[in-house]
């Protein structure tokens, strides 16, 4: 199946590890364009080098997300370099889960506040595309009450009230909104790697309760993310995708 990626430009936020590389790589192999962001210089650079390397069409920058101006400069340079903007991907989480004052601050700033200015500044150009279209990543702890049910599952539920706002908003734009919602996600570096290492109890416990008897992959949410984000999926718009191997038991009216 054509997704109709090819020619159009994207926006991904914390795109050098886990889910949103793996998006990036989804995006660009299907022929979009790609503007990724992250923290750390040496990976933006990586990041860049080795999709450019494959032949892609991308490029980097480094940004702090909890900035609102460095969001803002990042989107107008990406649009500008790229020749617009179709598509973003707000896929940040600070993974603050802890329940703690500091933490509730950072989810909201990282997770929820960097969704809502991403979209923001992208809007003007989103509204000039002919293929708008807009994925946040929330998580199932933003469906159920897990061992992540502090910050972290509070903002995630919150995206995606949010997104499901946009799609109704931005219907007559028109400009789709959705979001996906990942189980347990394992890689290299991730933190679910780093639980099998120092916490050995909790990474058991969790692989047990999908009945799949594994951990989803970065490149297997990163096909939901490039599907919604697609012309293909025209008339998706305020869904909640799922990809989490039957691990949720709850039922998604």
């Amino acid at each position: 199946m054509d997704l109709g990626l090819d020619g159009l430009k994207a926006l991904v936020t914390g795109g050098t590890k886990g889910i949103g590389a793996a998006t990036v790589r989804a995006l660009a192999g299907e022929g979009a364009a790609v503007s990724l962001c992250a923290r750390t210089k040496s990976d933006v650079e990586a990041t860049v080098a080795d999709l450019q390397g494959s032949g892609y069409t991308a490029t980097g920058s480094v940004v702090d997300v909890a900035d609102a101006d460095s969001i803002g400069r990042w989107v107008e340079s990406s649009a500008e370099e790229l020749g617009g903007v179709d598509i973003v991907v707000a896929n940040v989480s600070a993974l603050a889960i802890p329940d703690s004052e500091e933490n509730w601050n950072t989810s909201f700033q990282v997770d929820m506040m960097h969704t809502v200015r991403t979209v923001n500044a992208a809007m003007p150009y989103l509204e000039r595309s002919s293929a708008g279209s807009i994925v946040t990543i929330s998580s199932v702890s933003g469906r159920e009450v897990d061992f992540a049910a502090g910050p972290y599952g509070t903002f995630k539920a919150a995206i995606v009230h949010y997104t499901q706002g946009l799609a109704h908003q931005l219907a007559d734009k028109p400009i789709r909104a959705n979001s996906v919602s990942p189980g347990n996600t394992y890689f290299p570096g991730g933190i679910w790697a780093s639980n099998e290492e120092n916490n050995p109890e909790l990474f058991e416990y969790a692989l047990s309760l999908n009945p799949t008897g594994r951990m989803g992959t970065p490149d297997e949410v990163a096909k939901a993310v490039a599907f919604l984000a697609s012309p293909a999926a025209s008339y998706i718009t305020g869904t909640n995708l799922v990809v989490d191997g039957a691990l949720t038991r709850g039922v998604q009216l």
